[in-house]
């Protein structure tokens, strides 16, 4: 009996937050924001996943090519970075009757990236072979999609780099990719269906 119940609540739940996820003028309305975003980076190669979770807020994924500086030097090759991003410029955009579609906004971002030890290129980093280095910080964003789909997002911020086998330290961080929107993108006017 236990475990049915149980089996009965994880059914009900995808039906329990389609509903909530569907509410307007609420925490969870995303008139501004994408639901979903794929986009392919040209300028460094890889990929960009962004989803809207709640309003203004997003969470995003990008695997591609980048490179760390820091105190102890620098590592280039194939990183995974991760924001949590809050666009705090939405409605002025909408007042100045600019575009908000494919998520067209400034953010402020809690930023974590992670260089893998097996896809790095290059570094000057003195110490093991095999170490990985993870970015933990902030970085403050602009991101414009056009009509077309192109896409540039520019990032700039600063954080605490910590490496296994390798010393730690802080550094900045600087992100610009260049891409096309591989997904379908709103209308300018957000409250069209």
């Amino acid at each position: 009996m236990k475990y049915r119940n149980v089996l009965f609540a994880l059914v009900l739940l995808p039906v329990i937050s389609t509903a909530q996820w569907q509410e307007r003028g609420s925490t969870f309305d995303l008139a501004h924001l994408e639901r979903h975003q794929f986009q392919l980076n040209l300028l460094s190669p890889g990929f960009t996943y962004e989803l809207g979770v709640f309003k203004n807020q997003s969470v995003s994924t990008n695997l591609g090519l980048a490179t760390a500086t820091y105190e102890e030097g620098y590592v280039f090759g194939l990183a995974s970075n991760n924001r949590y991003r809050y666009y705090h410029n939405f409605n002025r955009r909408e007042r100045l009757d600019k575009n908000t579609s494919g998520n067209s906004g400034n953010y402020i971002a809690a930023a974590q990236a992670i260089f893998f030890s097996q896809l790095r290129i290059s570094t000057d980093v003195e110490g093991p072979d095999d170490f990985n280095l993870g970015f933990y910080g902030m970085v403050y964003g602009i991101q414009r999609t056009f009509e077309k789909g192109f896409n540039f997002n520019l990032e700039v911020g600063a954080g605490y780099y910590k490496g296994d086998g390798v010393p730690d330290g802080y550094g900045p961080l600087i992100n610009l990719t260049f891409g096309w929107v591989a997904t379908k993108r709103k209308k300018k006017d957000p409250y069209l269906d």
